[in-house]
């Protein structure tokens, strides 16, 4: 059915919202309530080299849905596949919670990036269904960015207490009680609308298929770098694919009868800039979200929840962000330039936080991570908002997929990278901290191999078994060790506020639009 034209109440576009806004807190509380409870799950199921698959096996699955329901959602509507991809969602956040090795949830969250990606694909976009003229969606748009900033900002302190209280397993099981309350919501209030008019409705599958096979390189060429180096020839061999599969996949969509991502998008110069912008914002957002966790944690040695209060203000002001954001964009002449401004905020947030350290007052941590959050408030709701604004109404959906599949891609990359990063800098330090200490231990070395130990109870209570054995001191040694650590995550820091400077030059780039101007 084609509800696009049948009036709906105040009250029925209320509840339907309602509905997306369950489905954005699913997405949003399984990004932020994981990442806390990270270093305890590495300590219990051990695998700390598997520590970034567990991100990236859910972000590798998610952007290669997002378009594909990008696209189904056009073509069919989105009620379906919203339905669809809670039952999904959910049966993996168990599976997650029932995991009793690291393999077994880094496939466990590959499902969930799944059902996570078709999430996202149909969401965001059903919010232009509800509201096609652009000035009411952007009102109504707040209401999903307070949301998606509410749940984001509970989602550390709340994964902290339950990591702390309840075991690592719940932060996957808080998404059950929430996808209970969007289904029969989604089921009722939410229209089932179709815009394509046509009766051809075949999608691209080939497409699909060599999407799959790019990101797929892409990832494990990542992966493999930052454990074997980015100069093995299986590294150069995966990227090579990946860039060739890449390639194959933009020529296939210029020549596909029915694209996945239509080559006209990319004709656009705003969608190109805001792509590229997405996936910016998504490698540094997501790096900050990941790795700081492990920074306080490991790093500064504090417990889960009172790492979960200091990363609050980082989410927190998302929402706040957004709602001045909500405010702002109707009433500025070059309501584009928020972007740039959020960037530059973001900037000065990365700068501030290389500067914490483990004696820091912690609301010096708290500040540095809200400037960051309130930065980000001016970004997330923009890039969607913006891409919506500047392409055909028949490809609001797909652009909308776009820019959370290109956001996705820049976490997966930022990840590894990030793991990169740290990795080599805690391998140093802990070297040159063995030799200047003169310790030499097969047993040491192995257990100080990564910043495991930093987190992990068992391994800390072996370090002082060895510690006796071998007549060091350990804990002043562990406490060296941790500096290691801060050294490789201030380095990330360093790296993100690199990428961000160059993303505020893209967004002052940005081509002029009128929000007020109708959908095409």
């Amino acid at each position: 059915m084609n509800a696009a034209a049948a009036p709906r109440s105040f009250s029925a576009s209320l509840s339907a919202m309602i509905g997306i806004c369950l489905v954005i807190m699913l997405i949003a509380l399984d990004s932020t309530v994981v990442g806390t409870a990270m270093p305890r799950i590495i300590a219990e199921l051990q695998g700390y080299e598997l520590y970034t698959w567990t991100a990236s096996a859910y972000l590798l699955t998610n952007a290669v849905m997002i378009p594909i329901m990008g696209r189904l959602g056009d073509l069919y509507g989105r009620k379906p596949f919203v339905i669809g991809s809670i039952l999904l969602f959910t049966l993996a956040s168990a599976l997650c919670g029932l995991s009793q090795s690291m393999l077994q949830l880094v496939l466990a969250r590959g499902l969930q990036g799944i059902g996570g990606g078709m999430l996202t694909g149909v969401a965001f976009a059903s919010v232009s269904d509800l509201f096609p003229d652009r000035i009411q969606r952007v009102r109504w748009q707040a209401m999903l960015s307070a949301t998606f900033g509410i749940s984001t900002a509970i989602g550390p302190s709340l994964g902290g207490w339950l990591t702390e209280h309840a075991g690592w397993r719940s932060v996957f099981y808080v998404n059950l009680p929430v996808a209970l309350l969007a289904l029969p919501v989604i089921a009722r209030y939410l229209p089932h609308i179709m815009h394509h008019k046509g009766s051809d409705k075949s999608i691209d599958w080939l497409g699909a298929l060599l999407l799959a096979a790019s990101i797929s390189c892409l990832l494990l060429a990542t992966e493999h770098g930052q454990m074997h180096g980015f100069l093995q020839l299986q590294f150069i061999g995966l990227a090579l694919a990946a860039l060739a599969g890449g390639a194959l996949f933009i020529w296939h969509q210029q020549h596909s009868r029915a694209p996945i991502i239509p080559a006209r998008l990319f004709a656009n110069r705003a969608v190109r800039q805001l792509t590229a912008l997405g996936a910016l914002t998504g490698l540094v957002m997501f790096v900050l979200i990941y790795y700081s966790p492990l920074l306080l944690q490991g790093g500064f040695d504090l417990s889960p929840k009172t790492a979960g209060l200091l990363l609050t203000p980082l989410l927190v002001l998302i929402t706040v962000g957004s709602i001045i954001n909500g405010r702002l964009i109707s009433q500025l002449r070059r309501p584009e330039r928020l972007i740039a401004y959020g960037q530059i905020g973001l900037l000065a947030g990365c700068l501030l936080l290389i500067q914490m350290h483990a004696d820091s007052p912690q609301f010096v941590g708290m500040f540095a991570f809200g400037v960051c959050g309130l930065a980000l408030g001016f970004q997330l709701p923009n890039l969607t908002l913006q891409i919506q604004a500047v392409v055909e109404r028949r490809d609001i959906g797909v652009a909308s997929a776009l820019i959370q599949t290109t956001r996705m891609l820049g976490s997966m990359v930022g990840t590894s990278l990030a793991a990169v990063i740290v990795n080599s800098s805690y391998s140093r330090h802990v070297s040159s901290l063995l030799a200047a200490h003169d310790l030499h231990d097969a047993a040491l070395d192995k257990l100080l191999d990564t910043p495991q130990i930093l987190v992990r109870v068992q391994d800390q209570a072996a370090l002082a078994e060895l510690a006796t054995r071998l007549h060091f001191a350990a804990q002043p040694l562990l406490d060296e060790i941790r500096v290691g650590l801060i050294k490789g995550v201030h380095h990330v820091y360093l790296g993100c506020a690199v990428v961000v400077l160059f993303a505020v030059m893209l967004a002052l780039k940005l081509p002029h639009y009128d929000p007020h101007r109708s959908d095409k």
